[in-house]
């Protein structure tokens, strides 16, 4: 167990399970908030989701025709993210592209959708596109701009641990949750790492093995993990992030990195977020998708792969029609919604333990004030959310964000080429 930083004396006491962005999150906007906070990963920070995903800030145009709602948050948090992680974000923009064969309604109800909820939308010439995105395919037919980017994660999540250690928090890198002590309907205790804490409340911030960690407190939380391949290929220059202007399907994103571009993705739901097939022919589909908008990926040699498992929340009624209402008898659960979900355990006879899943990387600062609004109505503690407000620590300073990458062991292959962690 590695153990940075240190809890303030008195006062209540939460634990955040879950070195993620959301996690991290809480942490962070619990200190801001007085709170003392021990925060506890089972390996190195950045290691589920938010380090093995494609990392796009996302505008809220992939959402914009099926969640608006979402949508609507996803251009909000945007904006805020930008403006308070600096160099954990890159300002590439972003194009959806329409081929020939795609559908023309499709493309006109997103353009639609996202002006009706606020994102900047703005039909651009293909011709004019070309002069970004040089080898753009012949029969892109239309494009839409948006306000995409890029999150480097390795460096949002130091960064927003750092932030959190710094007003008091305590970040323990390898220390498992392996207990939960209940006593008269409360949580009252926690095993990390060997270490027993006593706890006020404990936030189940795990993605992936949320299931299992509110196992530990006696209580299910019903998680259908789906796992999907980002392929990075030795292609540099497309500038924007490219996304595909159709339904959602496998390879139909391509995101810009340094000297490489990564190609996302798949969809398959796993029973074992630790132990799941990861099959060649996932790669080979997503480049060849992904090579309908950019033909030159075919060409470009393959540099890494890897795969994330997304952390969807889906109980059994649900999961059954987004999974077996799909129509495509591949396992895909492209259904289950991205949002996030907060689930107080108390109606479960566990005050003071809370499971947030779900969610977008995008939103991870809105799910972590949702959390602590809640958390902090149990406990009396009476501050506003300022996480907006506020730059993260180092964020103007690359060069200090991947020192913390490093001694966070926050390393992770969604940006291995920025953060020199090759």
């Amino acid at each position: 167990m590695t153990r940075t930083g240190g809890s303030r004396d008195g006062g209540p006491t939460v634990l955040v399970v879950g070195g993620g962005a959301t996690g991290t999150g809480v942490a962070r906007d619990l200190t801001m908030r007085g709170v003392s906070v021990v925060l506890a990963e089972r390996g190195g920070l950045s290691a589920g989701a938010t380090g093995r995903s494609h990392g796009v800030l996302h505008s809220g145009a992939r959402y914009a025709e099926d969640d608006p709602a979402g949508a609507r948050e996803c251009v909000e948090e945007n904006a805020i993210v930008r403006e308070i992680a600096g160099a954990c974000v890159a300002d590439t923009g972003g194009l959806f592209v329409s081929l020939a064969d795609d559908d023309p309604d499709y493309f006109a109800r997103k353009r639609d959708a996202c002006r009706e909820v606020g994102i900047d939308a703005e039909e651009v010439e293909p011709e004019v596109t070309r002069e970004t995105v040089p080898g753009l395919a012949e029969d892109v037919e239309r494009v839409m701009r948006v306000p995409d980017g890029v999150i480097y994660p390795s460096r949002l999540v130091a960064a927003t641990a750092a932030d959190a250690r710094d007003r008091g928090a305590r970040i323990e890198t390898n220390a498992p949750l392996t207990g939960v002590t209940v006593e008269e309907g409360a949580v009252t205790r926690a095993t990390i790492g060997g270490d027993d804490l006593a706890v006020d409340a404990v936030v189940n911030a795990a993605g992936a093995w949320a299931g299992e960690c509110a196992a530990l407190a006696g209580v299910e939380v019903e998680m259908r993990p789906t796992a999907g391949v980002m392929v990075g290929v030795d292609h540099d220059g497309i500038g924007p992030v490219l996304n595909r202007a159709r339904s959602p399907a496998d390879g139909d994103i391509a995101v810009p990195h340094a000297g490489r571009t990564v190609l996302g993705t798949t969809s398959v739901v796993v029973d074992d977020p630790d132990e799941y097939e990861r099959a060649e022919a996932e790669i080979d589909r997503v480049v060849a998708e992904c090579a309908e908008m950019v033909p030159g990926f075919l060409d470009a040699g393959v540099l890494d792969a890897y795969w994330g498992v997304r952390p969807l929340y889906a109980p059994a009624e649900s999961r059954r029609d987004a999974v077996e209402g799909d129509g495509t008898g591949t396992g895909e659960a492209r259904g289950i919604s991205r949002d996030f979900t907060l689930l107080d355990h108390e109606a479960d006879g566990v005050a003071g333990f809370y499971s947030i899943v779900g969610g977008k990387l995008t939103t991870h600062r809105a799910m972590a004030a949702a959390v602590a609004d809640r958390v902090c109505d149990r406990l009396g503690v009476e501050a506003d959310c300022r996480t907006a407000e506020e730059r993260l620590v180092a964020a103007g300073d690359p060069e200090r964000l991947d020192r913390l990458v490093a001694e966070f062991d926050a390393r992770s292959p969604a940006d291995a080429d920025v953060t020199g962690a090759e």
